[in-house]
C-alpha cells in the first residue's frame, strides 16, 4: 500500500516506486514500455465498496464514524474499487499520482491487483510495486482512513499509468503455500467486516492480517483451506476480513515481497514473534500489546462446524491463490457444502467448502450422479488430499472437466 499521511493538502504526490526510493536517496529502478495514462472513476460507488461517497467528482467517506466490527478506535475507514481497466500493452507495474486533501489523522492508500487468466488475479499490491507478473488489465483499491471522529480525508483525483519494472516477485511456486498458524474465532456476530460483509451466525469466512488478500463482499477470489493440524477436518473458506492485530502483515509471503516485519522468517505471523519472542516490544503494528499469537480469524461456522474446533489453537492454512491450475468457486444455495473422502455421497466427510470459495482443482473422477447449480454429471474434482467435490456446485466456466484425470 501506498500510504499518504500529511498534515493538509496533498496534490500531485508522485507514488511510483522509483520517486518514493530517489527521496530516500537511493538509484530508481528503470522502467520500460510505458503504457498509456488513465484516471480512475471516483462517481461510481456499488456494492464492492465499503463507507465511501462520491461527491462533485470527488471521494470522501461516507460516515467518519465507522469502521469494521473487529476494529475498535475512534475515527473511520472506508474504501472503493476501480472497474477493471485493460491497458494498452502488458505490463507489471502501476503508479498513482494523487491529488486529495488529508488533514491530520488521516491517511489514503492506493493498491492495484492484475489479471492473470480468466478467474485468477495477483494478490493486492501497493500502487508503484511491481505485481507478481506482467498484465492486460487491472483493478485499483482507493482507501481512506481517520483516526478521528468526523474527520474525514478527500480524494479529488487519483492518475495512473502502467509501465514495466525489474521483476523481484518470488512467488513463482506452483504448489499453494501452507503454514501451522494459531487461530482464534472471530465472532461478532452482526458486525462487518472489512469488505462490508455483516457477519451472521456460524458464518464462514477467515480474516488474515494483510489487505492483499481480502476478497470483494460476495467473492472468494482469496481463499484459503483451513485444517486442524491432523488433517482429519478441513474448510475452504473466502477472506473477507483484516486481522487480527495487524493489517499490514503478508506473512505468507517472502521477505522481498512483504509489506513489513521483513526480518521474520516467511510464515510466522508477527503476532507469534510479539508474543512468544517479544518482538516489537511484545506489540503488534498497530501498538496494542498482543494477548495471543494468532495469524488467522476464523467465523463461527468454520471454527464449530468446518473444524469442529472448541478452543482457539494452531491450524494449517494453504493459501490458495498462491499456487496455479485450474480453479472453480463454490456456487450453492448459501449453504456451505461438503467435502467427501471419495467420489461418492456417502464417503465420509472431510469438511467443507464454504459458498463463493473459490478453490484449486487438481485432478477430476467419476463417481456418484449428482444433481447441483450447474446440472447433472457424475463428475467429481480433486481440490486438496482427499478432498472431493461435485463438480455440479463449482464455476469453473467449462461443461467439461477443466483438470486432468486423476
Amino acid at each position: 500500500m501506498i500510504r499518504i499521511r500529511k498534515t493538509g493538502r496533498v496534490t500531485a504526490v508522485v507514488l511510483a516506486a522509483g520517486a518514493v526510493t530517489a527521496l530516500a536517496g537511493a538509484p530508481a529502478q528503470a522502467a520500460t514500455t510505458g503504457s498509456a495514462g488513465w484516471t480512475a472513476d471516483l462517481s461510481t460507488v456499488d456494492t464492492d465498496d465499503v463507507n465511501v461517497a462520491a461527491a462533485g467528482g470527488a471521494l470522501t467517506l461516507a460516515d467518519a464514524a465507522w469502521h469494521r466490527t473487529a476494529r475498535v478506535f475512534a475515527g473511520s475507514e472506508g474504501s472503493l474499487t476501480t472497474a477493471e481497466h485493460t491497458l494498452g500493452a502488458p505490463a507489471n507495474r502501476v503508479s498513482a499520482e494523487l491529488s486529495a486533501d488529508t488533514p491530520k489523522g488521516t491517511s489514503i492508500d492506493v493498491d492495484v491487483r492484475g489479471r492473470t487468466g480468466a478467474n485468477d488475479w495477483t494478490e493486492w499490491t501497493p500502487a508503484g510495486s511491481t505485481l507478481k507478473s506482467a498484465v492486460g488489465s487491472v483493478q485499483v483499491r482507493i482507501s481512506l482512513h481517520s483516526t478521528t471522529d468526523g474527520v474525514r480525508p478527500t480524494v479529488k483525483n487519483v492518475a495512473l499509468s502502467a509501465d514495466n519494472a525489474p521483476q523481484v516477485n518470488a512467488l513463482d511456486a506452483t504448489t499453494a503455500l501452507t503454514y501451522k498458524v494459531y487461530g482464534t474465532r472471530e465472532g461478532l456476530i452482526g458486525g462487518t467486516t472489512a469488505n462490508g460483509h455483516v457477519i451472521t451466525s456460524r458464518d464462514h469466512f477467515v480474516a488474515l492480517p494483510s489487505g492483499k488478500g481480502l476478497s470483494g463482499k460476495g467473492s472468494g477470489t482469496y481463499t484459503v483451506r483451513v485444517c486442524r493440524t491432523d488433517g482429519s477436518k478441513c474448510e475452504y473458506a473466502p477472506v473477507w476480513d483484516v486481522g487480527p492485530w495487524n493489517e499490514q502483515d503478508d506473512y505468507w509471503n517472502p521477505a522481498a515481497t512483504r509489506t513489513k516485519f521483513k526480518d521474520l522468517p516467511q510464515g510466522q505471523p508477527e503476532a507469534y514473534a510479539a508474543y512468544y519472542n517479544g518482538y516489537n516490544g511484545g506489540k503488534s503494528g498497530l501498538g496494542y500489546k498482543v494477548a495471543n499469537p494468532a495469524g488467522i480469524d476464523l467465523a463461527d461456522g468454520v471454527f464449530w462446524d468446518g473444524l469442529g474446533m472448541s478452543d482457539n489453537g494452531n491450524v494449517n492454512v494453504t493459501y490458495l491463490w498462491t499456487g496455479t491450475g485450474p480453479t472453480g468457486v463454490v456456487s450453492t444455495a448459501g449453504d456451505p457444502m461438503n467435502v467427501r473422502a471419495s467420489a461418492s455421497t456417502t464417503a465420509a466427510i472431510k469438511g467443507l467448502a464454504a459458498n463463493y470459495a473459490k478453490v484449486n482443482i487438481e485432478c477430476y473422477t467419476l463417481g456418484d450422479t449428482v444433481t447441483g447449480k450447474f446440472g447433472t454429471s457424475n463428475i467429481w474434482d480433486r481440490i486438496g488430499p482427499g478432498h472431493y467435490v461435485s463438480d455440479t456446485y463449482l464455476q469453473t466456466g467449462s461443461d467439461e472437466p477443466v483438470a486432468p484425470l486423476c
